[in-house]
């Protein structure tokens, strides 16, 4: 189901101030005596207003692996009202125990022409003119993820003022991992050692993978 976002459960989530909705940071709280005291001993606690209370534990793969093991009987047998969610951009880090006992939904990287798409509407909301292939750039820089898009044509947009053109773009914008792994393919091609180490010595030195 779709949130209303107008009842109470969905306003005071979207406020950031729900009881029932309690998000813990596994990178800043390791360690097991965290996880005992606010999430397994929490969990067995009714909820105050919603119908189930949930537990969003970003980052799990940081959690030590003796908070591991203690949170696994709770993940194993849940109260009734409690829901967990468990983000984690290193799935491999995370015990199969623990994998094997929670349903899987993958977050994919979001394809370029919907990222440009979407740049649009902002765009047109904020009434900036941009030039076409601006947006083109700036969606193959963020590598799919909407968030850095959206932060690159932010920063556009308080530097160009009311129009953003691809010359102005090119001087904020970072050259893409594809087209540095593109450069070096080529220089390899054409049998030019020298430009494929340019390229290499480039890549390292962007921080590049």
């Amino acid at each position: 189901a779709e949130p209303c976002n107008a009842c109470p459960a969905c306003t005071s989530i979207t406020a950031g101030n729900a009881l029932d909705v309690l998000e813990i940071d596994a990178a800043s709280h390791t360690g097991v005596d965290h996880v005992r005291e606010h999430i397994i001993d929490t969990a067995r606690l009714a909820p105050a207003r919603a119908a189930k209370k949930v537990f969003i534990i970003d980052e799990v793969h940081m959690l030590s692996t003796a908070s591991f093991n203690a949170l696994l009987k709770t993940i194993e047998e849940p109260p009734a009202h409690v829901l967990f969610i468990l983000a984690t951009t290193e799935l491999h880090r995370v015990p199969e125990t623990i994998r094997s006992r929670c349903q899987h939904f993958a977050f994919r990287r979001v394809a370029t022409p919907a990222l440009e798409r979407r740049l649009q509407e902002l765009a047109k909301a904020e009434d900036i003119a941009v030039d076409p292939e601006v947006f083109v750039a700036i969606a193959r820089a963020a590598d799919g993820s909407v968030r850095d898009a959206e932060t690159l044509l932010g920063q556009l947009m308080t530097l160009s003022g009311e129009r953003i053109r691809m010359e102005d773009a090119s001087t904020i914008l970072p050259r893409s991992s594809g087209e540095r792994a593109a450069a070096l393919v080529s220089a390899i091609e054409g049998g030019d050692a020298r430009a494929a180490l340019e390229e290499l010595r480039i890549a390292e030195e962007s921080g590049f993978d």
